[in-house]
């Protein structure tokens, strides 16, 4: 009985000393997780900068003086931001559109408080920024090196914005009087007013887009119906329409010719007509002419034209594939005789308005960055180069998609062989999924005003909010705040508090062990000594 009792109490004894162990084991890991829970509930700061809340990117032109350039620096933290600097990463003199005319453009800003903004500025009324005379209208990514700290470490961090720029206007060239604008009075469709290209008489017929001469007598007798009489057959060009009605360049075109004897008394007969376009074009194809027949040859022939009467004239023509966006004229010429046999010579000149179809390509898109945060910019630009032979007017860029949202790009007048510039800061707002995808859309004018319209696809990445966060200040984050979590210190204690149960069962183990072999010697010796006893 005293010894199951001395047991029971061993038992009560080795548990107390397990205790004893367990909670000497866990007093510094809980010292230690209190230590770090008030660590973790210190919030860190970071540096969020941009050019004023809700506003465009600045425009700056060439040549221009800046009294300010104005960045806003705002911390989105939980701590004041303590000795906050700010100086632009400059690595060359080309990523800075303003002259470099200081030696250190470094901001001091002091003490930014948790949740506010302040501003730092460069230049002023006095000493102003001057925008470089070479700037190419292009947007340019300004880069700003920021370092502060919370009182106890030091940070470094590297934040962007975008501001436009227009390159220098160039002098406006003079178009000459034979400029290929189409100029003024062109003859366009028949409907305009020709003057005189033939050199005919100043009385001679004058119709929409048409010009005819008097008809001159080269031979035969005037004698007959009209001996005596002043009247000469005069046949006219009334009019004339091109199937298709508009003639593009380098297509082939059947031109139609309204012919009409102007005399009521006399027919006209033996009609033969030839059509001849002038030279026209540029450099080697200079002297060849506008105008081609299609197929056979350029001269036509009528039978005849009664008194007062009209008739119609074809061809099959072929437009020069380089002929610019104006008026051509096409020069015919007349014989025909009345019922005399006298024969008339006569001049007409057609003016035919070609088409010339703009033509031109995108370069790549280039993208910077390649990928953006929903709420983040991101600057996209491209070369738009005009291979046509004709002039883009009022042409205009814009950037369309379900995740971003940007501003009309006016880009303005195009000549042919130029290159146009379209540069744009676009702001991503929903994430990219994966049927999303952007477009450039351009849209033009020909110099008659009619809008055309092209698009470019192009891909751009944006990831949620939570998933870029502010990168740079999660790289910063205090070392405080990477200590053990409340359940790494819950998983250690749970391993100690194992441990300690595997020691004590070993003990006890032990102990009821070297119990029972102790009971079974001294059984052994109670026996031994009932032997001798009974001898």
């Amino acid at each position: 009985m005293r010894s199951h009792r001395g047991m029971i109490l061993k038992r009560i004894g080795i548990g107390i000393l397990c205790m004893v162990f367990v909670l000497s084991m866990l007093a510094p890991l809980v010292a230690f997780a209190e230590e770090n829970s008030a660590g973790a509930k210190k919030e860190f700061a970071y540096i969020q900068i941009s050019i004023g809340d809700e506003q465009e990117a600045p425009v700056f032109k060439a040549g221009q003086k800046v009294s300010e350039l104005r960045i806003n620096v705002k911390n989105s933290g939980n701590v004041d931001a303590q000795n906050v600097r700010i100086e632009p990463n400059i690595e060359n003199a080309s990523d800075w559109p303003f002259e470099m005319d200081q030696l250190n453009y470094l901001k001091n800003l002091s003490v930014i408080k948790s949740g506010e903004q302040t501003a730092a500025v460069w230049g002023s009324k006095e000493k102003p920024l001057v925008v470089r005379e070479d700037v190419t209208g292009k947007s340019y990514k300004l880069e700003f090196k920021i370092t502060y700290d919370d009182g106890e470490k030091l940070y470094e961090t590297e934040k962007y914005v975008f501001v436009k720029t227009t390159a220098k206007e160039k002098p406006s060239e003079g178009t000459g009087s034979n400029g290929d604008n189409g100029g003024n009075g062109s003859l366009t469709g028949g409907n305009g007013t020709d003057t005189n290209p033939s050199g005919g008489d100043a009385g001679a017929d004058v119709f929409g887009g048409v010009y005819t001469s008097d008809p001159v007598m080269t031979g035969g007798s005037s004698g007959g119906a009209d001996a005596g009489s002043s009247s000469v057959p005069r046949v006219i060009v009334t009019g004339f329409e091109t199937e298709p009605a508009e003639v593009h360049a380098g297509s082939n075109f059947k031109l139609i010719v309204h012919l009409k004897n102007t005399s009521s008394r006399t027919a006209v007969s033996n009609m033969l007509f030839d059509m001849q376009a002038p030279s026209s074009g540029s450099e080697g194809a200079a002297e060849a002419p506008a105008f081609l027949p299609a197929s056979g040859s350029s001269s036509i022939y009528l039978d005849g034209i009664a008194a007062g009467g009209t008739s119609d004239i074809s061809i099959d023509l072929n437009a020069r594939a380089d002929l610019v966006k104006k008026p051509y004229s096409i020069s015919m010429s007349m014989k025909y005789e009345d019922s005399s046999a006298a024969q008339y010579e006569a001049q007409s000149s057609l003016a035919i308005p070609v088409v010339q179809e703009a033509r031109f390509e995108f370069s790549k898109i280039e993208i910077a960055p390649e990928a953006v945060a929903v709420g983040e910019e991101a600057n996209i630009s491209c070369s738009l180069y005009n291979l046509g032979r004709v002039k883009m007017y009022n042409v205009k860029a814009r950037f369309e998609g379900e995740m971003i949202e940007s501003d009309e790009q006016f880009i303005g007048n195009l000549d042919s062989g130029a290159t146009g510039m379209i540069d744009a800061i676009v702001t991503a707002v929903n994430e990219t999924t994966d049927n999303t995808e952007c477009k450039l859309i351009l849209t033009y004018e020909d110099d008659a005003g009619n809008v055309s319209t092209a698009e470019e696809k192009f891909e751009l990445i944006v990831m949620p909010m939570s998933d870029s966060g502010d990168m740079d200040a999660m790289m910063n984050i205090p070392e405080e705040q990477g200590g053990l979590s409340i359940g790494w210190i819950l998983a250690a204690a749970v391993i100690v508090i194992i441990a300690a149960a595997v020691a004590v069962t070993f003990i006890m183990k032990r102990k009821k062990a070297k119990r029972l072999e102790a009971e079974e010697e001294e059984l052994f010796d109670e026996v031994e000594r009932s032997a001798e006893d009974e001898h």
